[in-house]
């Protein structure tokens, strides 16, 4: 009778067996699929900074040209006494206004596309609020803006590129103190919360109407007159290439706050 067992034994598992290893089979290739794929996303992304990278630079080097030449005029009619010269002398420094703010704008739009290669280091990121204050404090008080932070006792540590994470948290306290054209007040508040390292840049501005919330992190979308729209959506970019979200809440009338969360170190 064992030889009956064996022989059922061999039928039942065979084509479990057979099964089994198709299985893992299409497991690996619908892996590697995935692998080809991200990989090829990559490559593609890769080029794509390196030709906003091109196009910048053929961008940029017209327009200083440009700039150059409206400042040697400017300097022309700086010493006229005649009228006439006078209003060419304004028209040359709008000019040169319009100028500066192509170049800002190809500035951020080279940070929100270019290849953004992270460092990221252990950091308690109660450094980079106390640094991010002591920068930011005289443009805030410049704006009748009182900045304030309120950090835990606590290292709150992640593993951050402290320089591209300062230039995300910059863009929102920009944002907030444009926003408060009144002057207000703007708080940073760091906080560990569960396996998440929660900063909170909150204001009292005039807040966020609920449709214009679901568009403010897409690109050239902007409130602003004269505002690129890359400044959030770069964050974004930034935050998440960290592992972790931004998000934003608050009603008209009364301010907002955005929250950027981030893998506490060793919790990733």
């Amino acid at each position: 009778m064992e030889w009956l067992f064996l022989v059922i034994g061999a039928v039942v598992a065979g084509p479990l067996a057979v099964g089994l290893t198709l299985w893992r089979v299409r497991r690996a290739l619908r892996r590697a699929r995935r692998l080809r794929d991200r990989a090829r996303a990559k490559d593609h992304l890769i080029e794509l900074a390196e030709l906003t990278g091109g196009l910048a630079h053929e961008i940029r080097n017209p327009l200083s040209a440009i700039n150059l030449n409206l400042k040697l005029l400017a300097e022309e009619f700086a010493n006229a006494g005649d009228d006439a010269r006078r209003r060419n002398l304004t028209r040359l420094k709008r000019l040169q206004g319009e100028v500066q703010r192509l170049n800002d704008i190809l500035d951020e739009f080279l940070r929100y596309a270019g290849h953004m290669e992270l460092q990221p280091t252990e950091t308690d990121l109660r450094r980079l609020v106390d640094e991010l204050v002591d920068f930011f404090r005289p443009q805030a008080e410049s704006s009748h803006v009182v900045l304030r932070s309120d950090l835990p006792s606590r290292p709150v540590t992640c593993r951050v590129d402290l320089a591209h994470l300062k230039q995300a948290v910059l863009n929102v306290m920009i944002n907030a103190t444009q926003a408060m054209s009144d002057g207000g007040e703007l708080l940073l508040r760091l906080r560990a919360r569960g396996r998440d390292a929660a900063l909170e840049v909150i204001d009292t501005g005039p807040g966020i109407p609920p449709d214009a919330r679901e568009k403010i992190f897409d690109a050239y979308y902007s409130t602003r007159p004269g505002g690129s729209g890359l400044g959030l959506p770069a964050t974004r970019r930034i935050v998440r290439g960290h592992g972790g979200d931004i998000e934003v809440d608050g009603e008209p009338g009364r301010g907002t706050r955005f929250v950027i969360s981030l893998p506490l170190a060793g919790e990733d």
